[in-house]
Parts: structure tokens; sequence; C-alpha cells
């Protein structure tokens, strides 16, 4: 019974050693590091617009207005005007017609 009792002692201390390292594998990865394919690049390119001033941002009515301006390291936004968070971005937007009037990346 002894026998039994180190046994799944052991076999318990063991699976909580080997569990951390079973999960820190990269699975499907098996190029070098640093490595990634062009596909990859130009996908995430896709994805990820670019905001730039004098763009019509259409769907700034669905975000809600950004109120604490100062936490963010934003300036205060002037009569008419108020800050929006698109994905990383802020984007300073006139309210009556959604143009962008300033870009800034979020911290």
């Amino acid at each position: 019974m002894k026998l039994f009792t180190r046994t799944l002692l052991a076999a318990v201390a063991l699976s909580f050693a080997v569990a951390p390292m079973a999960q820190a594998q990269q699975h499907g990865h098996d190029r070098k590091p640093g490595y990634s394919s062009s596909w990859k690049k130009n996908d995430y390119k896709k994805k990820r617009p670019h905001w730039s001033k004098g763009q019509r941002y259409s769907d700034w009515k669905r975000r809600p207005p950004v109120r604490d301006y100062h936490r963010h390291g934003l300036r205060k936004p002037g009569r008419g005007q108020q800050w929006v968070k698109v994905d990383n971005t802020y984007l300073l937007l006139s309210v009556a017609s959604g143009l962008i009037l300033g870009v800034a990346a979020a911290r």
C-alpha cells in the first residue's frame, strides 16, 4: 500500500511540474524565431485602417465620446468636437459632420 501511495504522489507531483511546460509549447510554429510570412503582414495591414485629418468617419455616432481626455493625454476638444476611441487610436471628430480633425495614438 505504501508503494502505491508513493507512486500516486510522485505522479501527481510530476503532473504539476509538466503541465506548465506543455502549455508553453508553441503549436504549429516550426519556423525560426522572428520569421513571419508575407500573407500575415498583408492580412494585418488590411484590418488596420490608417486615419488622417480630413477623412470622414461615418460610424462615430455609435462610439461613446471620451470624457476624461486629460487622463489619456488628449487636449480639450473645442466646441462642436469630441474625442472617440477607435481600436487603438483616438480620433478628434467634428460632431456635425464626422470629419476627422485630429488623430492620436492610444497609450
